[in-house]
C-alpha cells in the first residue's frame, strides 16, 4: 500500500476510469484538489468563467466523446449550488457527468460555517447519486460508486462533495489494485424480442422510434442495419436525431409539436404500430395522447424499468439496454429474413418516401429584415454533413429541428427535457474539447446567447474554436409566441436604441435591436460577423468557418432577423399550426433535395 492523500487517490481513480478532463474554477474549499491534479498531470482543464457553465461544458463533452465523462469542479457553497441546472440538464437526458465539489470542515457543517450547505441533500432529486464525503476511506469507494452508477441502467450525474480536512488527510491506497466496478446493463431475452418481432409482423404501416438511449449506447449502426433488414421506417425523437441519416431512404422524420418536420407528423399519423427504442414518449414529441396512439400499438424498449408505463402503458413493455435489444432484434430478423417469413412493407415505404419528398415548409425567403427560415437553408448548404449542431431552447432550436439537417450520431447536440437559457456557449466549448478537428456550430437565440455570454472568453484563453450562429429578433420570441394565447406581449421584448452603438458608427446593428453583441464578443476575444441581408448569410458563414481555424477561437455571425416570425408548432401532431408558408415546389426549400435521391 501507499500512503497519499484522498485527494492523490481522487485524482489517480479519475485517470484509471478515463475521466480525463475537466471544467471548472479553483476555491479556497477545492484548493487540494487541484494540487493533486496539478502533480499528476493526467487530468486537462479549463477554466470557466461561471460554475453552471463548467456543468454545462461538462455535459457537452460527455454528449460528443462516446464512453467517456466530463467532470465539473467548483468549491464550496455557491459553486455547488451553481451546478444544480447542469446536474439538472444532465439527469433528465440521461447524460453523466460528474460534479465534484469541496466543503468546509466536517466539524463545522452543523455551525454555519462560511459556504457550508448541505450540497449533497439539495442535488439528490437531479443526480444518481450525491453524497458528502464525511471518512477519509471512504473516497475510492466514492468514487468508484460514482462511476459504477453513471455508467449503470439509465446514465445519469453525480456530485461528490468533499470537506477541505478529508482532502487533506492521508489514507493508504494502491493504484495498482483499483478496479473500476462492474457496470450493470439489463439485457432483453430472446422471447421477449421474438414476442417484439411477432407483433411488429402482424402490422401494415410499422414505424421504429428510436430515442436518445439509441444514441446513448452507441447503437445507432445496429438501428440502420434492423431498419434495412425490415424495410420499415425510423423516426428519430428530438434526443436520437442523427441516429439514422437524414438522408437515408428509410428516414421518416422527426414527430411531435415543435420540433418536427411535416412528413413525419403525417407518417406517424398514418402508421399502426410502433416499436420505441430508447425513448420516453416526452410530451412535446408526443402531444395528446389520444392522437398520438390511436389506431396503432406500440412496443416500448427502454434501459429504464419506470419508464415502462410511465406516460402511457404499451402493449409490450421491455426493459433493456438500447444495444442489447437491438442485437438480438437484428439477430432474429436475420433469421426470419433468410427463412423468408418477414413481411413485406415497401409500398408503406413508398408512401413515406412519397409525403418527405412532398411536405415541407418554405425557407427560401429574399427577404429584408431577413426570415429565420432562410437562415437554416444556408446553414444546411455552408456546414454539410459533418457538423455538429449544438443548441439549447427556443424558436431558434425549434426552426433548427424543423429545417436542419443532422446526418451522423452525436451531431445534433441539444439539452431537451430541461432546456436552461445559457447552455448553448458553455456545452458547445465542451463538445471542442471532445472533438478538437470537428465543425462544431452553436445556434442561439438573442436572449440565450446573453445569459452566458461570458464563456467566449475561455474559447479564446483555451483555443476552442467554433462558429456561433445567433438569430437576432430582439425578443424572447418563443415565450412572446406563446403570450399569443393570452393576448399579450409582456415583457419579452429586448430592443432599444443602444445610443453607445449609433454614436460610433462602428457596427451594423441595426436601430432598435438594442445588445451590440459584436462589440461585446470582441472585447472577449473572439471574432464576430454581423448580416443584415439573406445573400450575404452564407459568405459570412463561410469566412466565420476560416476565421475559426485561422485565430483558434469562437467566431459569432450575428444574423438580424425580422422581429415577428411564428414558427410552426401546436397541441396534437394532427394539429399545428404552420403559420408561414408552405413549400409548394423544390425552390421553395432548395436544401431539401438533399434528403432524397
Amino acid at each position: 500500500m501507499t500512503r497519499m492523500r484522498t485527494v492523490d487517490a481522487a485524482v489517480k481513480i479519475l485517470e484509471i476510469e478515463g475521466a480525463t478532463q475537466a471544467f471548472g474554477l479553483p476555491g479556497a474549499a477545492i484548493n487540494p484538489f487541484y494540487s493533486a491534479m496539478r502533480a499528476h498531470g493526467g487530468i486537462r482543464h479549463v477554466l470557466a468563467r461561471h460554475v453552471e457553465a463548467a456543468s454545462h461544458m461538462a455535459e457537452g463533452y460527455t454528449r460528443a466523446a462516446a464512453g467517456n465523462i466530463g467532470v465539473c469542479i467548483g468549491t464550496s457553497g455557491p459553486a455547488g449550488t451553481d451546478m444544480i441546472t447542469g446536474l439538472y440538464s444532465a439527469g433528465a437526458d440521461s447524460i453523466p457527468i460528474l460534479a465534484i465539489t469541496g466543503q468546509a470542515p466536517v466539524n463545522k457543517l452543523h455551525k454555519e460555517d462560511f459556504q457550508a450547505v448541505d450540497i449533497a441533500a439539495i442535488a439528490a432529486p437531479v443526480t444518481k447519486m450525491a453524497m458528502t464525503v464525511l471518512e477519509p476511506g471512504q473516497v475510492p469507494g466514492a468514487f468508484a460508486q460514482a462511476f459504477h452508477l453513471m455508467r449503470s441502467g439509465r446514465p445519469g450525474p453525480v456530485l461528490i462533495d468533499l470537506p477541505i480536512d478529508v482532502q487533506l488527510a492521508e489514507i493508504d491506497f494502491d493504484p495498482t489494485t483499483y478496479e473500476p466496478l462492474p457496470v450493470y446493463k439489463p439485457a432483453a431475452s430472446a422471447t421477449q424480442i421474438a414476442k417484439a418481432l411477432d407483433m411488429l409482423q402482424t402490422a401494415r404501416r410499422p414505424l421504429i422510434v428510436a430515442g436518445g438511449g439509441v444514441v446513448n449506447a452507441d447503437a445507432c449502426d445496429l438501428l440502420v442495419e434492423l431498419a434495412e433488414l425490415l424495410g420499415i421506417p425510423v423516426v428519430p425523437t428530438l434526443m436520437g436525431w442523427g441516429a439514422i441519416p437524414d438522408d437515408h431512404r428509410l428516414a421518416a422524420g422527426m414527430v411531435g409539436l415543435q420540433t418536427a418536420h411535416r412528413y413525419g407528423n403525417a407518417t406517424m399519423l398514418e402508421s399502426d404500430f410502433v416499436l420505441g427504442i430508447g425513448n420516453r414518449w416526452a410530451n412535446r414529441h408526443t402531444g395528446g395522447l389520444d392522437t398520438y396512439r390511436r389506431g396503432r400499438r406500440f412496443v416500448h424498449i427502454d434501459i429504464e424499468p419506470t419508464q415502462i408505463g410511465r406516460v402511457f402503458a404499451p402493449d409490450l413493455g421491455i426493459v433493456s439496454d438500447a444495444k442489447a435489444a437491438l442485437e438480438l432484434l437484428v439477430f432474429l430478423a436475420a433469421k426470419r429474413a433468410a427463412a423468408g417469413t418477414l413481411p413485406d412493407w415497401s409500398a408503406w415505404v413508398r408512401d413515406c418516401q412519397h409525403r418527405k419528398k412532398t411536405m415541407h415548409r418554405k425557407t427560401h425567403f429574399d427577404d429584408v429584415p431577413i426570415k429565420p427560415q432562410r437562415v437554416y437553408e444556408e446553414m444546411n448548404r455552408a456546414f454539410g454533413r459533418d457538423a455538429r449542431y449544438v443548441t439549447a431552447i427556443g424558436l431558434s432550436q425549434i426552426a433548427g429541428g424543423q429545417f436542419l439537417q443532422v446526418f451522423k450520431p452525436r451531431h445534433w447536440i441539444n439539452c431537451g427535457q430541461a432546456g436552461p437559457l445559457g447552455w448553448t456557449v458553455p456545452a458547445a466549448l465542451g463538445v471542442v474539447a471532445a472533438d478538437p478537428a470537428a465543425t462544431v456550430v452553436g445556434l442561439s437565440g438573442d436572449y440565450d446567447f446573453q445569459f452566458l455570454i461570458e464563456e467566449l472568453a475561455v474559447g479564446a484563453q483555451f483555443n476552442l474554436p467554433y462558429v456561433h450562429v445567433v438569430v437576432n429578433n430582439s425578443y424572447l420570441g418563443l415565450i412572446r409566441q406563446a403570450q399569443l394565447n393570452f393576448d399579450m406581449n409582456y415583457f419579452v421584448s429586448l430592443a432599444f436604441d443602444n445610443i453607445n452603438a449609433q454614436e460610433s458608427g462602428d457596427t451594423d446593428l441595426p436601430k432598435g435591436y438594442g445588445v451590440d453583441h459584436r462589440g461585446v464578443v470582441e472585447g472577449l476575444g473572439c471574432k464576430a460577423i454581423q448580416v443584415t441581408e439573406p445573400d450575404r448569410i452564407g459568405p459570412a458563414l463561410t469566412r466565420a468557418q476560416r476565421l475559426a481555424r485561422e485565430h483558434k477561437v469562437p467566431v459569432v455571425v450575428e444574423i438580424f432577423l425580422e422581429r415577428i416570425t411564428n414558427i410552426a408548432m401546436g397541441t396534437d401532431i394532427d394539429n399545428i399550426d404552420e403559420y408561414g408558408e408552405l413549400a409548394t415546389s423544390i425552390d421553395d426549400c432548395p436544401t431539401a433535395a438533399l434528403l432524397y435521391d
